[in-house]
């Protein structure tokens, strides 16, 4: 049995400006998938801790523990 996780933790509203086709790209996905626009973007947007040179740039930068804390990347760093 799997139980259900909470959908946004921590979620706050932000104000980015983003273009209207970016806006597109994003409603119609979001149809698509059947979540919801912000659940779209969450969703992609933690895609970005894939990207190994982010993770290595992460990892070279001094006093970090509170940015890889807050980006969940503990278990990743500590390999």
């Amino acid at each position: 049995m799997q139980f259900i996780e909470p959908k946004n933790k921590n979620a706050d509203k932000v104000d980015w400006l983003i273009s209207e086709q970016v806006r597109e790209i994003v409603k119609n996905y979001a149809e698509y998938c059947e979540y919801d626009e912000s659940e779209v973007v969450d969703k992609f947007l933690k895609n970005l801790i894939d990207d190994k040179k982010f993770i290595d740039w992460v990892n070279g930068i001094r006093n970090n523990k509170r940015m890889i804390k807050k980006m969940g990347l503990e278990e990743r760093m500590e390999d």
